[in-house]
This record gives structure tokens, sequence and C-alpha cells, in this order.
């Protein structure tokens, strides 16, 4: 079956998030794609619709067994469904799981530049942000080992977040660097909370490794959360599994989730991702293949048109990690000249930690005419910025 991504949906008028933009505006920052989701899902969502009740909802057995079906034939990891946890979302999980599992003013662990609501989700919760900065070397990122350790050997450090694959860098982390930072975590009785909502949109042939599956310390020392909401474009359906293989952590994560009010899910959660993770596989395959090629096409222009700009190389997730270090140190204030002057939205990397403060992220999970309309704009914009130019648009 073929699928349209190339047909762009308007969005306007629907109290988008990420196109509730002024009139002329291009948004490609909040990890939100274009797309319609696959046409499984919405003809699920139809039925249910057609039902006409939409009163309180459990969570089927199904629910656990269309996720298990999924890692083991997508990702080769066997999960019991007991391990299996409803939860709202990535987001609440984490904030949740940041309450129950650390006490106010302990370390929490991130490694920089990381997905900003990890900051946020510290923060909000009375705990203090512990950055462990990935090396930048050769336009790659590398986990620095030698600081890692000396800052989950801190007594007062006892969570590490893990970001896999890497938001924003694009980063999938290969087994053993997920070991390594299990043993380290382990040793230092650190737990990890592996957030994994990218993993289905890996480069076409690439696969991600989740970390509970790496050994049984990995398994036995974190918690994961999964997603079909990033690969499949549901954030607005609040639908997210924790996944915690041992007793002792899931009866705390589960005791904080019910607490905290996110463990029920709505009349939609339960049947989409059912339907996603049963039925979604042929358009996922072609959506990935589609983002590859939009990577592709922005890279080739980025090299041709702005050679001043380095776009690091991307094995996950639809986002790009621009470079402009050669262009200045506060990308930050290049973003807020390109909204204004082209209508270009990125985000600025700063809001990823320190080390992201000469970079932006674009979002290319659009259709190919706007990638284009895009990328125009962000050449505009940044020849005219870099040179000191007046925009002639």
């Amino acid at each position: 079956m073929s699928y349209d991504f190339d047909t762009p949906v308007d969005r306007r008028g629907t109290n988008s998030l990420k196109w509730d933009v002024a009139d002329g505006e291009l948004p490609m920052w909040v990890a939100d794609m274009d797309f319609q989701t696959a046409p499984e899902i919405r003809d699920d969502l139809a039925r249910r619709v057609s039902h006409g009740v939409f009163g309180y909802a459990t969570v089927p057995d199904e629910w656990a067994a269309a996720y298990a079906r999924w890692w083991q034939a997508r990702h080769g990891f066997s999960v019991e469904k007991e391990w299996l946890i409803f939860c709202t979302g990535v987001v609440p999980a984490l904030s949740s799981i940041v309450r129950k599992l650390t006490t106010s003013a302990e370390k929490v662990l991130i490694q920089t530049p990381v997905y900003n609501i990890f900051l946020n989700s510290i923060i909000n919760n009375g705990r203090q942000v512990l950055e462990s900065p990935l090396v930048y070397e050769n336009g790659c990122y590398h986990v620095d080992f030698d600081d890692l350790e000396q800052k989950l050997s801190d007594p007062q450090t006892t969570l590490m977040i893990l970001c896999n694959p890497h938001n924003p860098v694009g980063k999938i982390w290969d087994a053993g660097t997920l070991a390594r930072i299990g043993d380290l975590c382990a040793k230092h009785h650190v737990i990890v909370v592996a957030d994994e909502i990218h993993c289905d949109l890996t480069e076409p042939g690439k696969d991600y490794v989740p970390f509970a599956s790496v050994s049984a310390t990995c398994r036995d020392n974190s918690v994961s959360l999964w997603a079909p909401t990033k690969a499949f474009n549901l954030a607005g359906l609040q639908t997210a599994a924790v996944m915690v293989p041992n007793p002792v952590l899931a009866h705390k994560v589960w005791r904080g989730l019910n607490t905290d009010e996110v463990a029920e899910p709505n009349v939609f959660a339960c049947g989409a991702a059912i339907s996603a993770f049963t039925a979604g596989a042929p358009w996922l395959d072609a959506l990935r293949q589609y983002i590859s090629d939009n990577k592709r096409v922005a890279t080739d222009f980025i090299n041709e048109v702005l050679p001043i700009v380095r776009v690091v190389p991307s094995e996950a997730t639809y986002l790009l990690w621009l470079d402009f270090s050669l262009c200045t140190d506060d990308a930050g204030e290049l973003a807020d000249y390109l909204r204004r002057e082209t209508g270009l939205y990125l985000s600025a990397g700063s809001q990823y930690g320190a080390a992201g403060a000469a970079f932006l992220r674009m979002n290319v999970a659009c259709a190919r005419s706007l990638l284009e309309d895009g990328l125009n704009r962000l050449a505009l914009g940044v020849i005219a910025y870099c040179t000191g130019q007046d925009m002639l648009v």
C-alpha cells in the first residue's frame, strides 16, 4: 500500500500547539509531525467515535500484549506483560518517577544537550540538575565516561535520565555504550530512567537497542518509557507505557503513577496504541523512508547553500541538529532573527543545556514542499544575519 506524505495538511485553526503561530510563519520547532497518522489508527478511532458513548475507560489485556509483540518483533526484546504500566504520557511518567524515586534536593543526572523537559521535570520537583555533557568531536557526539562516573559517584546523585535514541542529537546508543552506562549506574546505586519515545523513528536499516535488553544489570536497575506517540503522531491522545521488570521498582513506580492520577486512560488511548502496534508497521516503514529522504534533502541543501552550517549526522528522530558555531555563539539570537525576519520558527539549542548554545533544532517531519520552503527561509535568513545585510523579503 502506498501512503501520501507529500500533500500538506492544513493544521491552522485546530488548536495545534505547533501551528498556533502568526500568519506567514512556518513552525519547524516542536517534535510534532505534520502527517496524518496511519489509516488503520484513524479507522479504529472512527469506529470508537461512532459508538457515541465516551465514559470512563479501563486498560484491556490486549494493550500490554500489543506492546510485547511489537518489542519482540521490532526490537528483539522479550517483554512480560506484567512489566507494563499504562500512563498518560512519557513526560507525566518522568515527573512522577522523579518525585517517587528521589527525595528533595537530590541530584538527577542528564547528558546535555538533551530534551529540555528533562530539566523541567527535575527543577519543578525540587531536585538538582546534574549535567554530564556529551563530547562533541568531529561533528559527532559520544559519552565522556570519566565525567559520567565522577558525577554518578556523588552520593547525592540517585537517578539518571537516559535519552535513547538521543534527542536532539539523533544518536542511537549502541549496546556497548548502554552496558557501560548500566554498570556504572549500578555500581554507584543510581537508577536509570530510559526515555525511548523516539525508538521507532530510526533511519532505515538502523536498529535501536532497548536499554533494559542489554544485560540483567540494565534490566533490573531501570525504568523504560515507551509510547507510539512520536512514531505515529498521537501525542494529543495521551498514551504511553512504563516498563519496569524489577518488581520492587515496579511497585514504587505504579504507586507513584496512581498517586499522581496519570495511570488511567481516556477512551481513545489504548485502542490507538493497539492499532499502531498491531497494524501500523507498513505505514511506519514508509514514513521512516520519507523522513530519511527529507533529512537527505535538507543536508544536501545546507551543505551546498550554507557551508557555514554543519548538520550533525542523524541516526534517529525526525529532528536535525544544526551547528552554527562558525556563524555565532548565540544561536538563540539567530533563532529570534529567523522568526522575526523570515517567519521560520526553529528551536534554540540553548533550551537543551549550555552545550547547545550554538545550535538550532529543526523538525523535518513535514511535506517536502514545506521543507523546501523552510530551507529557503533558512538560507535567506542566515546569509543576511551573518553578513549584516538587510532582509530583501
